[in-house]
């Protein structure tokens, strides 16, 4: 055994040039550790140099970014992939009034069916308008704003207009009916029944019209209504004539015959016909001031001396019929009398010339004589009364403003 030891050794020490080979075999193989790599040795270097700890912070941050920019390469790519499935096509348009509504039954709650469009119900207007003329309206296109007839606008402002669309000027105001008809002030004289028979309506369909407020328990007989003279009164679906200049005014026939308060040679028969006035007066002369005696009871001067110069026009105050052309003994002088049919007379005295005779229509405004100084009078002017069926009223009171 020593001798196998002994040879052993003397092979190991026999070769000197064995051991160098095995170094340099240890020196040059790459999983050799007993010398560190280029790598190492520079990370130690840097380590020694108190750089680590900056350069694992700087490699951490560039590692996230390049990830960072990774992943945003790959989300654009996988936006720009063509799907599998294929793209739905391409709707037509449908006009979705053409879609029938379905009733879609349901366990609870309200159903409501969907609607397309909203409607706001038209609610019919019940009260009189008011409407300032604007430049540019005219009487058509007023009517159809309103969605009237024109001979509505017509027989709602008769006053204004008198039937003719060329007296409509901007800045008047112009009642606006809520229905076709007539508006126009109720004076008595004759029977409730009559007065509507004219238009062609029963007195009924006035009495229960909402825009009159009528208590229909005051109002008692429709026939012989029992309504204020005076109050103004639409009349629904109420027929209208057209008037042209000259013409009758708008009115009645007389039921009752009418006749001169006043007696003296130029009293008329009665009238059983005739026009009827508009129950509004105006000035029957162009002066619309006292020249002599106002109205006064106590004087029993019941009438009013207006101004005028021997043969001015004398102007019917109101429509009417003549019953009274000529001379009179009570002082009056040539002098004439107009029933409206209204309840007034109208009276117009020391005249000098009249050119109206017993029973002739005439319209508001015509010329019915001119002025004068017959009678008892001092100078020319006119004395004009205005009377109802039981007294004589004063004029002012009907007059407009002078």
């Amino acid at each position: 055994m020593m001798t196998h030891m002994q040879n052993n050794y003397n092979e190991e020490t026999s070769d000197p040039n064995k051991s160098a080979k095995d170094k340099r075999r240890a020196d040059t193989h790459p999983l050799s550790s007993s010398q560190p790599s280029l790598v190492t040795r520079g990370l130690n270097r840097l380590a020694q140099m108190g750089l680590g700890e900056s350069l694992l912070r700087s490699g951490t941050n560039l590692f996230s970014i390049i990830a960072i920019v990774v992943v945003i390469l790959l989300a654009q790519a996988y936006r720009q992939t063509p799907r599998s499935f294929s793209s739905p096509a391409p709707t037509a348009e449908v006009d979705i009034n053409l879609i029938p509504a379905v009733d879609i039954p349901i366990t609870s709650g309200i159903s409501r069916a969907a609607q397309l469009h909203t409607n706001v119900p038209s609610r019919p207007r019940l009260e009189i308008t008011k409407y300032t003329v604007h430049d540019g309206d005219t009487v058509f296109g007023i009517a159809e704003k309103f969605g009237l007839d024109p001979k509505t606008i017509f027989a709602a402002n008769f006053a204004l207009l008198q039937d003719d669309p060329h007296n409509l000027f901007a800045g008047q105001e112009l009642q606006i009916l809520p229905t076709d008809g007539v508006y126009w002030e109720w004076l008595g004289g004759i029977s409730f029944g009559a007065w509507a028979d004219y238009y062609k309506v029963k007195p009924e369909d006035i009495i229960n019209y909402p825009a009159n407020k009528l208590d229909v328990k005051a109002v008692g007989d429709p026939q012989n209504a029992n309504i204020p003279v005076g109050t103004w009164l639409v009349i629904p679906g109420g027929k209208y004539e057209y008037h042209t200049p000259g013409s009758l005014p708008l009115g009645i026939t007389r039921t009752n015959p009418a006749s001169a308060q006043v007696g003296g040679a130029g009293s008329c028969p009665a009238i059983n016909g005739g026009a009827v006035g508009t129950g509004s007066f105006i000035y029957p002369t162009d002066r619309h001031y006292l020249s002599g005696f106002d109205y006064n009871e106590k004087t029993n001067h019941r009438a009013i001396d207006l101004a005028g110069m021997e043969g001015d026009n004398i102007y019917a105050s109101d429509g009417g019929v003549v019953v009274y052309a000529g001379a009179n003994s009570y002082g009056y002088g040539i002098m004439v009398m107009i029933d409206h049919g209204t309840g007034f007379q109208s009276l117009y005295a020391h005249m000098s010339n009249i050119f109206v005779s017993c029973g002739e229509n005439v319209t508001q405004g015509e010329v019915i004589g001119s002025v004068g100084a017959t009678g008892h009078a001092s100078g020319p002017h006119l004395h004009f009364e205005v009377r109802t069926t039981s007294t004589v009223i004063n004029p002012w009171d009907v007059l407009p403003p002078p």
